[in-house]
This record gives structure tokens, C-alpha cells and sequence, in this order.
């Protein structure tokens, strides 16, 4: 068997572990998923009247601010799912499981491709979740074509793939999983300060750099050009740029810090 079928199949059984321990305690997800939920409906049926003065010139109705919402907590909703990946790896860590899996003859890698394989498929499940609570309150994309709605998968499935190798990175420097969900905390608060809510220009001035230099802002608009058919312009490759660049950093360091001699 050549390497790469061993590497698969190593990375496949990793996978299917981090799988079957996700099902056996969701507490952690669904803790994670419930909070772009709550603020979803808290920012729409609470907050909605308001918000929506500040788009498209103080003339939206809370229809269109749940248009506007919906692609900002979907990312938001990547950002705190991918927090359970910290903290997973974290607890492998302290606990001792991960030197057991150094002792076996399975590929090195396979270790981290496991956890953020299925990290992804939590966050993309999770993003499910919440664009079935977004129609269910009357978010609709009635102008994406299949094309665009493919593309919006595709940026989801990678944003999703660059915040968990950070998430890994997080969780192997992390001594215990309070520190992991400690350190991960970024991945929550970035999106707080972004577009996700009002738009960039209806923000102060001086805080309008602090949005736009960050990865979750080029990602949203994006998205909502895809799905909503609003103007992307840069923002297309910067969301692409920033997606790289996440998961190559990710990437190295986390292997970097896992390769580490565990003495």
C-alpha cells in the first residue's frame, strides 16, 4: 500500500473517531450553535426595527435587514463552531490520548487531518442549521443562480477550513480546554466587529479600519453578493486571500507545535 492510501486511511479513521465523539457529546456544539442562533433572532425580532435604519439609507424594513443578517451569522456561526475544535484538541492533548497515537504505526498527520476534517463538517452542519432558521424567518435568495449558490458553498467550506487549523494551532498550545476556549475567543468577537450587523459606512470613522481589516468582513459581503446579488467587488479575492493565508498559517503551525518532541 503507498503512502497516500495509508495516509487516507489513517486520516479516515481519525475522522470518523472526532465523528463518533461529536455524537456522543453535542453539548458542546449545540452550545456553540446556539449562540449565532439566539443572536440571530435576538438582532431580528428585538433589535430588527432599529438595525435596519442604518441600511440601505434608513429606508429597510426588517425583511431586508434578515436578508442583510443572514450571511454575517453564518460565517459568526463558523467562527463559534470551530471554538469546540480548541477545545477538542486541547483535551486530547492534556489527557494523553495524543501520545498514545505518536506510539502507533499511523501516519503523523492523519491526527490533525481527523480533528479538522470533522470540524468542518460540524461547522458546515451547523451553517445548515442556521440557514434553516434563517428561512424559517423569511430570508430568501430567490436571485442566486445555481452557480453563485455553488460558490457560496465553496467560500463557506473553505472560511470553515482556515478557521480550524487556527483552531488546532489554538487548541495544541492550549495546557487545558478552559484555556482553549479562552484563546479561541477571537474567533467569536472578530465577527462582532464587522460587517455582519450594520453595514461598514454606518459605522463611526474611526472605527470603520478595525472592520474592514479583518477576515470576516470581506467574507460576509461575499457572501451576500452571491446569495443576495449585491455589488462584491474586492471583496471576492481579499474573503479568497484571507481563507489561504488562514489556513497555511494554520496549517504550519499546528504542525509545527504537534511535531514538536513531546519530552
Amino acid at each position: 500500500m503507498s503512502t497516500f492510501s495509508l495516509t487516507v486511511r489513517d486520516s479516515s479513521t481519525m475522522l470518523r473517531r472526532n465523528l463518533l465523539h461529536a455524537r456522543r457529546y453535542p453539548s458542546l456544539t449545540l452550545n456553540l450553535l446556539l449562540t449565532p442562533v439566539m443572536l440571530l433572532l435576538l438582532f431580528v425580532y428585538i433589535f430588527g426595527d432599529v438595525m435596519s435604519a442604518g441600511i440601505g439609507g434608513g429606508g429597510a424594513d426588517r425583511a431586508e435587514y434578515v436578508a442583510y443578517l443572514v450571511p454575517g451569522v453564518m460565517l459568526m456561526t463558523i467562527g463559534s463552531t470551530v471554538v469546540g475544535t480548541a477545545v477538542s484538541v486541547s483535551n486530547d492533548m492534556s489527557e494523553g490520548i495524543i501520545a498514545r497515537f505518536r506510539t502507533l504505526a499511523i501516519h503523523r498527520s492523519s491526527v490533525l487531518v481527523g480533528h479538522v476534517g470533522g470540524s468542518v463538517l460540524q461547522a458546515v452542519a451547523s451553517v445548515v442549521v442556521v440557514g434553516a432558521v434563517g428561512v424559517a424567518i423569511g430570508f430568501r435568495s430567490v436571485d442566486a443562480t445555481p452557480l453563485e449558490w455553488l460558490a457560496a458553498f465553496g467560500l463557506l467550506v473553505l472560511f470553515a477550513l482556515a478557521l480550524t487549523w487556527i483552531a488546532v494551532g489554538m487548541g495544541l498550545i492550549s495546557p487545558n480546554a478552559e484555556a482553549a476556549s479562552n484563546n479561541a475567543l477571537p474567533l467569536i468577537f472578530l465577527p462582532l466587529i464587522s460587517s455582519t450587523f450594520v453595514p461598514i459606512d454606518a459605522m463611526p470613522g474611526w472605527f470603520q479600519p478595525i472592520a474592514e481589516c479583518q477576515p470576516f468582513t470581506p467574507a460576509i459581503e461575499t457572501l451576500r453578493g452571491l446569495l443576495l446579488g449585491t455589488e462584491i467587488g474586492h471583496n471576492g479575492w481579499l474573503a479568497v486571500a484571507w481563507c489561504v493565508a488562514l489556513a497555511v498559517l494554520g496549517y504550519v503551525w499546528s504542525k509545527s507545535v504537534f511535531d514538536r518532541d513531546p519530552s
